[in-house]
């Protein structure tokens, strides 16, 4: 049986006296190395250049960036912090279109700062409550990832292996993760489960990352490039596919990762069950199709270039999608931290999201 950390020992988020301590993965797995966001500005650039990534970390950080913002104003009314405080939010919630869970947190936060200014709350004690809010969503983000993670190791065939695509562990989340959260917990479960992931081109998070993180662990793992799905899919010992998100429409379709279609296509003609674990903030039911997601583009250079060193001609035309749609049809279940949505998704996971309310 493998031997593995039950939480995993990676802090990818903290609240600091100095700052937001965020690991740097762009740096991973040759450095580990934290970026101390001194102001909510570099913590807003620290989100926009992937120095922290995956849906739910995004959100955790643009909660403490918030929280900092506050914390450095000096504003000496509330119409003065009001208008400081939306300029704050409107720089954050400008960094990456596609994750959700970035507004879902902005949200929060708003909620909280309209709250206490309505209440009459000081201006001075507003900054610690916005704190108390961010580690509150940070708190919640891991227990949430635990509580995946029991619902989702169910569904882990013993003796088989997982195959997952990008990075949808500790380092996507405050902690613990949502697909390796489900992986995790299947072994702590007592299962014995090997593990395969995708590079994940043009920005290797699988390769970097998910390889780097479950190593750390003790989890094994075999790594392989994009277009060798197929074959090991078709070639069986393959158990499942579990993927996180960074966006769910009302009916089930999926934003993930780039390639995260493909997989699932593969998956479905191979007759490999194809599971998603997010969190219900993950959730977008005012978007009824994966058609209406926003769907980031990113610089030509992390295609062109692998860590700086030209891999294609100059001047070569580029199209860098950040992330693609996986229609609910090819998803077996979504896993959340209230339990498992299954088809039709436009019932199961608006009774998940009921439930959470």
């Amino acid at each position: 049986m493998t031997a593995v950390n039950s939480v995993s020992t990676i802090k990818t988020i903290e609240w600091t006296s100095e700052g937001v301590a965020l690991i740097d993965q762009r740096l991973l797995p040759l450095k580990e190395e934290y970026k101390i966001c001194r102001n909510y500005e570099e913590v807003a650039e620290a989100i926009r250049t992937m120095v922290v990534r995956g849906a739910p970390a995004i959100g955790v950080a643009a909660a403490m960036g918030i929280a900092l913002g506050v914390q450095q104003s000096k504003a000496k009314t509330a119409e003065m912090l009001r208008s400081e405080f939306d300029r704050i939010c409107d720089t954050l919630a400008a960094t990456r279109p596609t994750a959700v869970n970035l507004y879902w947190a902005i949200g929060r936060m708003r909620d909280l700062f309209e709250k206490l200014l309505s209440e009459g709350a000081p201006i001075e004690a507003i900054p610690t409550r916005l704190q108390e809010q961010a580690q509150r969503i940070l708190d919640e983000d891991i227990e949430a990832n635990k509580a995946m993670g029991h619902y989702g190791a169910a569904l882990v065939p013993d003796g088989k292996t997982v195959m997952t695509i990008c990075n949808a562990g500790a380092l996507a989340t405050a902690g613990y993760g949502t697909a390796l959260g489900v992986i995790r917990s299947a072994i702590c479960e007592g299962k014995n489960v090997n593990v395969i992931a995708l590079e994940t081109r043009p920005f290797l998070q699988g390769a970097r990352l998910t390889a780097w993180e479950l190593q750390k662990d003790g989890i094994p793992t075999t790594l392989i490039t994009d277009n060798m799905a197929g074959h090991f899919l078709h070639a069986g010992g393959i158990g499942c596919v579990v993927v996180g998100a960074d966006r769910i429409a009302a009916n089930g379709d999926v934003a993930n990762k780039i390639g995260t279609y493909s997989v699932a296509v593969l998956a479905k003609e191979n007759g490999v069950p194809f599971y998603v674990a997010a969190p219900l903030s993950t959730l977008d039911l005012n978007i009824p199709s994966g058609e209406k997601i926003p769907i980031e583009q990113r610089a030509a250079s992390e295609v062109t270039q692998i860590q700086g060193v030209e891999i294609a001609p100059r001047g070569i035309a580029v199209n860098n999608p950040a992330f693609d749609v996986t229609p609910h049809e090819y998803i077996t279940a979504i896993v959340t931290e209230r339990g498992i949505a299954r088809p039709p998704y436009e019932d199961t996971l608006r009774r998940l999201k009921n439930l959470a309310c």
